[in-house]
């Protein structure tokens, strides 16, 4: 549950760290949260995150999928967009979550994607649709996130691995 795929990220977007000395795919993951949750980022770009993350595991005490593990992988995707569309020199912060949950999911993976509602120069918002696996909406989410400046060492603090 806890193994990293490789991610597709756009060949700019990787050129755009790798100048910056940050090898943006090996650095790249759910975080230590979303790695617990299992969550798979399949695909990043501004325009589109995609990503999975299992049921099991991931459940409330009636065994449906917890709406908190769904505001995750929600927050997770959202944030990967808003960060490869503030590049190098920002950093994305969420700052409003919103989740609608439309049915429950007892097994399997649920799917979500974000795609852009708004990209400028100091916010983001993403629209999340999480889905089971016939294709039925589970949740729908809306995330924004502050797009602050980046400051010295932090693309560094991002590459030291974490004590858990």
């Amino acid at each position: 549950m806890g193994e990293q795929q490789q991610v597709r990220f756009p060949k700019d977007v990787i050129d755009e760290y790798a100048a910056l000395g940050v090898d943006l795919p090996a650095l790249f993951s759910a975080g230590h949260l979303g790695t617990r949750m299992g969550v798979q980022i399949l695909e990043a770009s501004p325009e589109k995150v995609v990503g999975t993350m299992p049921v099991e595991g991931n459940t409330q005490p009636y065994g449906l999928l917890h709406g908190g593990a769904s505001a995750v992988l929600a927050e997770t995707l959202g944030s990967v967009g808003s960060m490869l569309h503030g590049g190098s020199s920002k950093i994305a912060v969420g700052v409003d979550l919103n989740c609608t949950h439309h049915r429950g999911v007892r097994s399997g993976l649920v799917t979500g994607v974000a795609t852009p509602v708004h990209r400028g120069r100091s916010t983001a918002t993403y629209e999340i649709v999480i889905s089971d696996e016939e294709g039925r909406r589970v949740c729908s989410a809306r995330l924004t996130c502050l797009l602050r400046d980046a400051r010295p060492g932090d693309a560094a603090s991002a590459a030291q691995p974490a004590a858990d």
